[in-house]
């Protein structure tokens, strides 16, 4: 197993145009223990909005983003997997939050599936930071983090359990606080999806979606002050709280299916859609889709800006449409009887409404500091930097890493 392991990672270096190197990195004094938190949908300019004393003053005592920027496709499976990995999703596997994979003809990955969310052949071309802590000795717990749920390269977090959306945010962090009194451990991984759900269902501008931006602060203030209690003091462990991605409104629908013209079928839509052309038919799926329309645009896989960093992937469909901000791209059939949600992402990671919140706070984090972009596959290397974990090689910037920490 560590031999495929080490031939899938040496593949994916060859893959990748910028690698960080273990040698190089500076050692900190001591490890503490880390805690990553992600707030699923939390656009950055919420923490702005008054309603999050505890997370303003973290990122005020530590460092944070002004824009953490997310990568191609805006969206929950495909970005978690590069903040715990380094990897864009066209390195990582994870290429939309429904997948189809030649490898595997018939069988489509989905939010809603257990069993292909515990399928660890989705997940296995690349190694998350909880299976390598594992490997080093290290004690690593994850709630809810996606990916987490499968045996990936054999290996499942120390603590973990199956995704309930009806658990509370404050049963969340009373079940994180009774793993770390069970047995403190090194790193553990939170996932909050309060601010997700508001977000689709009443919009990112509703009194709904600031309750539960409120409610997820109050939740992370509960988390420091059962640590508190538990002996474990803010200057005792390092905190990183982040985002997938963003939100904006978006009840505006483009119906693929009318655009393709009986040449392709849709694989997945949202505000980044991919489309198979039907056997015969791939000159004409061309012809209807690919190029600039009214609201939205396609390309070939092969030709996607670089920009998205995004295209080579196997699993990436043979055409690949992105929605003008606020236009979702769906079908018929998937649209019959159903309200458009009031917000979406899925969009240019390049648009402000997209960008994702990242704040980090500790011991070994540098005070008072504000970096105006990051990129969210500079989380990975902050990490493992963090855990003094050799990395995979990754498509983070370790210079990112040197601005956050202290005593370097």
């Amino acid at each position: 197993m560590k031999l495929i392991r080490l031939g899938i990672m040496l593949a994916a270096a060859l893959a990748l145009t910028a690698c960080v190197s273990p040698t190089s990195r500076p050692v900190i004094a001591a490890r503490k223990s880390l805690i990553l938190i992600s707030i699923d949908g939390f656009r950055a300019e919420y923490v702005n909005r008054g309603v999050t004393p505890t997370l303003s003053r973290l990122a005020t005592n530590g460092a944070h983003a002004l824009v953490m920027r997310p990568s191609f496709p805006v969206l929950t499976y495909p970005n978690h997997y590069t903040l715990v990995t380094g990897l864009r999703p066209d390195h990582h596997g994870l290429v939309h939050n429904v997948i189809e994979d030649p490898a595997a003809p018939g069988i489509k990955f989905g939010l809603g599936d257990r069993a292909q969310v515990r399928d660890a052949r989705w997940w296995d071309q690349a190694e998350p930071i909880w299976v390598t802590a594992q490997d080093a000795g290290l004690k690593a717990n994850s709630l809810f983090w996606p990916g987490d749920e499968a045996a990936i390269h054999g290996v499942r977090p120390n603590r973990s359990m199956t995704f309930d959306q009806n658990m509370s945010a404050n049963a969340r962090v009373d079940l994180v606080l009774a793993w770390f009194a069970a047995d403190h451990p090194d790193f553990t991984d939170l996932y909050f999806d309060d601010v997700d759900s508001a977000g689709h269902s009443n919009g990112p501008d509703s009194p709904e979606l600031n309750q539960a931006i409120a409610r997820v602060d109050a939740a992370i203030t509960r988390l420091l002050a059962g640590l508190a209690r538990q002996g474990l003091n803010e200057d005792q462990f390092n905190i990183i709280i982040v985002s997938d991605h963003g939100m904006v409104r978006a009840d505006n629908l483009v119906m693929l299916d009318d655009e393709a013209k009986g040449t392709a079928r849709v694989v997945t839509g949202g505000g980044t859609a991919m489309l198979e052309p039907l056997p015969g038919k791939e000159a004409a799926a061309k012809v209807a889709l690919v190029g600039r329309h009214t609201h939205f645009t396609c390309w070939p896989k092969d030709q996607i800006p670089a920009q998205y960093h995004y295209g080579t992937h196997a699993r990436v469909s043979p055409i690949v449409c992105l929605g003008d901000l606020g236009w979702y791209l769906t079908t018929h059939a998937a649209a019959d009887g159903k309200t458009p949600t009031m917000g979406q992402h899925g969009f240019d990671p390049y648009a402000l409404q997209m960008a994702a919140l990242f704040v980090a706070h500790g011991p070994s984090v540098r005070a008072g500091l504000v970096l105006p972009v990051i990129d969210n596959v500079d989380v990975y290397p902050l990490v493992m930097r963090l855990l003094r974990l050799n990395p995979w090689p990754n498509d983070g910037d370790p210079n990112v890493s040197d601005s956050i920490l202290n005593g370097l």
